[in-house]
């Protein structure tokens, strides 16, 4: 299957939209069905924002971004936008980290490609600094393992559900990550 850029992007709007929490949503109930229960029939209407939001997954630019595709997603999301992109063809191009030290963030930057469509997606995701961890795609995408001992050794993110994070490039003994801002050298 060779997706189109509308259809990605209307699959991962899908699997990016929560659903709506129950017992909440008083437009499907007349405003008796709601007394008592600790629901407004008519909430408070919120105010505009002071910025256009930025939607959690765009269509960009691929000529001057390298990528046709950009999601920003929770951790919790990684795995099934991985079987997403999968299922469309898509292969995993590399893993990597981006060290925010003044937002105290850590940010995981999945890149895949689409071998026939040439379509390039990028997926990102960012996590506290502390204990920084997402699940691991290996079980979707196997080339995956390596690229993600890689960001394990240099970044010291933890990908929960990995067969092996034990050093790749680093020493086996290592207990440092070189690519963090605020490392000042090996121990």
């Amino acid at each position: 299957m060779t997706p189109t850029l509308d259809e990605l992007n209307q699959a991962f709007l899908r699997l990016l939209t929560p659903a709506p929490a129950l017992g909440t949503a008083c437009e499907m109930h007349d405003a008796t069905s709601c007394e008592g229960k600790g629901v407004s029939p008519n909430p408070a209407p919120t105010p505009p924002p002071t910025s256009a939001p930025v939607p959690p997954c765009r269509i960009v630019e691929g000529k001057t971004k390298g990528y046709h595709f950009d999601a920003d997603l929770a951790p919790d999301q990684i795995v099934p936008a991985g079987r997403l992109l999968d299922e469309r063809g898509f292969a995993i191009d590399a893993v990597t980290g981006v060290d925010w030290l003044a937002a105290g963030q850590m940010e995981i930057v999945y890149d895949f490609y689409h071998p026939v469509s040439v379509l390039h997606v990028v997926l990102r995701c960012r996590v506290p600094r502390e204990g920084a961890e997402v699940p691991t795609l290996s079980e979707v995408f196997p080339g995956a393992n390596w690229h993600e001992r890689e960001t394990h050794d240099f970044f010291g993110i933890r990908f929960t559900g990995h067969p092996d994070l034990s050093p790749f490039l680093l020493p086996e003994d290592a207990d440092y990550h070189p690519l963090r801002k605020d490392f000042t050298g090996a121990a």
